[in-house]
């Protein structure tokens, strides 16, 4: 190993991806030296995320401390840690978005700030949290077009009718292992980023709101101790794709749908979306919360949620019934008793 050049050692390292590099940092002195240059983490970050090869966006990131703790930051995923809460305003977000379908770059988005977040009355505060991603006209991206087609990048199974695609769900099933999403939260002002997706799809629903349109559900679980009563609350993003045309096995035609819509919304555990307020203090929160590289420990801890908010709706309806119930019973108790009342007036004259 002594007898290897530098240059040989950095043109070795910057063929690696961004976690075979930190393992290689360990291995051994020289490694380590050489794995802590920026243009290494900057290649491997440019590689997993299109959207940082902008110009403004990779000035924003040697700002917030470099490309190497901009991937340790933004690769991990949120768990959930008791963390102090500071003033945050809309400017101070940037958002950097990636989606792919089969490991292929399918869209690549920037926003700076928060859409919408400039309006008179301080409506934007009050109103319920919801990021656009195609109703936002970014001035700085390149694809803005307002609908991405999938079958522009890799073919899709042919879908000769909906009635097919119901019974068997072979594109549904497509989109739901090809599809990964990034969505990416950078603070200006704490030099902190977040990713604040769960890179695969929780769920979804298919041929909803209409047959031909298909909804996949990504998200995480956010820290709310300081801001809600029930401590936590939810991200929640939507992905839609509209069946533009069906496909044709035996012409080679494949199926195309297009995305449509990409939203950002924040819901407490009682399914109420939460207002701008709420929204900023727990993006920011989760800026510092607990990260963790295991997808299956995430996504449990999705599935936990999603199970305690189940729990928490049917004892609402639960407790519902019980008074309804208690108001019919005094309904019918009161009613009687005036009867008798009544009965016993009539029967003394």
């Amino acid at each position: 190993m002594a007898s290897l050049s530098a240059d040989l050692f950095y043109d070795i390292l910057k063929r690696l991806d961004a976690a075979a590099l930190a393992r290689a940092g360990c291995a051994c002195a020289d490694f380590r030296a050489i794995s802590n240059e920026e243009d290494l983490w900057e290649n491997a970050c440019t590689s997993l995320w299109p959207s940082t090869r902008l110009d403004d966006v990779r000035s924003l990131i040697v700002s917030v401390g470099g490309f190497r703790k901009f991937y340790a930051d933004c690769f991990t995923l949120i768990l959930n840690k008791d963390v102090p809460l500071e003033n945050s305003q809309p400017s101070d977000f940037v958002s950097l978005i990636d989606i792919w379908y089969k490991d292929r770059v399918l869209y690549s988005k920037v926003i700076w700030g928060i859409p919408n977040s400039d309006g008179a009355n301080g409506w934007f505060y009050n109103c319920p949290f919801r990021i656009d991603l195609f109703h936002h006209s970014a001035e700085n991206n390149e694809n803005n077009n307002g609908e991405v087609f999938l079958s522009t990048i890799s073919d899709l199974p042919s879908v000769p009718s909906m009635e097919q695609e119901r019974k068997y769900g072979k594109l549904w099933r497509e989109l739901n292992d090809g599809i990964k999403l990034s969505w990416i939260i950078v603070n200006r002002k704490m030099k902190r980023a977040v990713n604040l997706t769960s890179w695969h799809p929780l769920g979804g629903q298919r041929h909803w709101p209409t047959d031909t349109d298909f909804v996949l559900r990504f998200g995480s679980v956010l820290p709310a101790q300081e801001v809600l009563p029930c401590q936590v609350a939810e991200c929640i993003l939507l992905m839609k794709f509209h069946m533009t045309s069906m496909g044709n096995e035996e012409a080679g035609k494949p199926s195309t749908p297009a995305l449509t819509e990409l939203s950002m919304q924040i819901e407490d555990m009682g399914g109420v979306h939460l207002n701008g307020r709420c929204s900023l203090l727990l993006l920011k929160e989760a800026l510092s919360c607990h990260r963790s590289r295991n997808y299956d420990e995430v996504l449990e801890s999705c599935n936990l949620y999603l199970k305690a908010q189940s729990e928490l709706k049917e004892e609402k309806i639960r407790s519902e019934f019980r008074f309804d119930t208690l108001c019919i019973v005094s309904g019918i108790t009161i009613f009687a008793a005036i009867c008798t009342m009544c009965y016993r007036k009539f029967e003394n004259v």
